[in-house]
């Protein structure tokens, strides 16, 4: 690392960094306030390629939001409704079976499904759900309900232990569970923004049970709302912690708030800027020094930036996605799905050698088969 780039007050950092020492909560506070945006990619691009090496990797999945009807009220989420409301949807299990079928051909590896907490679909329903898409392709990976999504299923629905919900979506097909529903965890934003929701113990404790399982999921962080710089390390510091703990998190996929639709204390918030979003995913990159993967979710950074961010941190662009609604209905602009081209031509003109990944961050081969232990790696061209 060439010290003369980077700031005196960030020097003691980077000698650790290099020295692969662990930062504590107050370093990554000063990295946060940290206005020298190079001096922080330099870092966060030291660890990103000591982890990962030159690769960038992407998912060729579909995503499913298979209702929004939902009986919490969160300030920020513009996806929720009620079922009276006229933009609330639900759709059926042929329909829903229909567009992965439809899928399928087109090389998709994952399906990505995630709901609002929907107050009256049956036991019944869900597991149907996973048995029909584990039907339609064996090999299909199917990542499917946040942390907050089991708890509901659990206690209102299967009326069931966690892990007994989870062992029951597993033996019909689930095969790892999302990130979302974290937001930030300290209790006092999660009362202003997600009243009601679960609290940061209670998502970290799905996870832990299905870790514990030998089950694997991503992690997530929504910034840019009402949180402190303190405030999103004390997030960080808590999914590092359960990470030392379980080993379970395959990457940490942040996104930033979008307002454009909020009400009440949130409505008047700003986007959260290029230069805040590249400062976020460095400083995550740096500090979660134990998760592998680092993800910028171009749907809410946008194809370009995404770009940018493979420089700061970043070694993974998502996905194809295949249709997104909770972005969407937040507010985003952006493109609904990115074709696997695309995704590959944005990695290699940020200088990085584009390879298709599975749901457990592990690079496939030109099959889209995850590579075996002893067999040599091929980049996907």
């Amino acid at each position: 690392m060439n010290y003369q780039l980077i700031p005196k007050e960030l020097r003691p950092i980077a000698e650790r960094i290099e020295a692969r020492e662990r930062l504590s909560e107050a370093d990554a506070l000063t990295l946060y306030r940290v206005n020298d945006l190079n001096a922080l990619g330099m870092i966060a691009n030291l660890v990103r390629e000591r982890k990962n090496g030159n690769y960038a990797t992407y998912i060729h999945n579909r995503y499913i939001n298979y209702s929004n009807i939902c009986i919490l009220s969160c300030q920020f989420c513009a996806f929720a409704a009620k079922k009276r409301d006229a933009h609330a949807f639900e759709y059926a299990i042929d329909e829903i079976v229909r567009v992965v079928g439809d899928a399928l051909p087109l090389g998709v590896t994952e399906v990505h499904m995630v709901g609002g907490l929907h107050p009256t679909l049956k036991k019944e329903w869900y597991l149907d759900l996973l048995q029909r898409l584990r039907a339609l392709e064996p090999n299909l990976h199917i990542k499917a309900f946040t942390a907050i999504e089991v708890r509901h299923l659990a206690q209102r629905i299967f009326r069931m232990p966690i892990r007994d919900t989870l062992e029951t979506l597993r033996a019909a097909g689930l095969g790892s569970i999302t990130g979302g529903g974290a937001e930030i965890f300290d209790p006092a934003v999660r009362d202003k923004i997600c009243r009601g929701k679960e609290t940061a113990s209670e998502w970290l404790d799905v996870h832990r049970t299905w870790h514990s399982m030998g089950g694997r999921s991503t992690c997530t962080m929504l910034y840019g709302h009402i949180e402190t710089h303190a405030q999103r390390v004390d997030h960080l510091r808590q999914l590092r912690e359960l990470q030392d703990e379980t080993g379970g998190f395959t990457g940490f996929v942040p996104f930033a708030f979008e307002p454009s639709q909020s009400h009440g204390i949130l409505a008047q918030i700003k986007r959260a800027s290029a230069f805040e979003q590249l400062r976020n995913l460095a400083v995550s990159r740096i500090y979660l020094d134990n998760i592998d993967h680092l993800t910028a979710y171009w749907v809410s950074l946008g194809l370009p930036l995404a770009q940018v961010s493979l420089s700061y941190g970043v070694d993974d662009l998502h996905g194809t996605i295949l249709e997104e609604k909770i972005f969407h209905m937040a507010g985003a602009t952006t493109p609904q799905q990115q074709t696997v081209a695309a995704l590959e031509h944005a990695i290699r003109e940020a200088g990085r050698e584009p390879v298709q990944r599975d749901s457990h961050y592990r690079r496939l081969n030109g099959a889209g088969r995850a590579r075996q232990p002893n067999e040599p790696e091929l980049v996907c061209a």
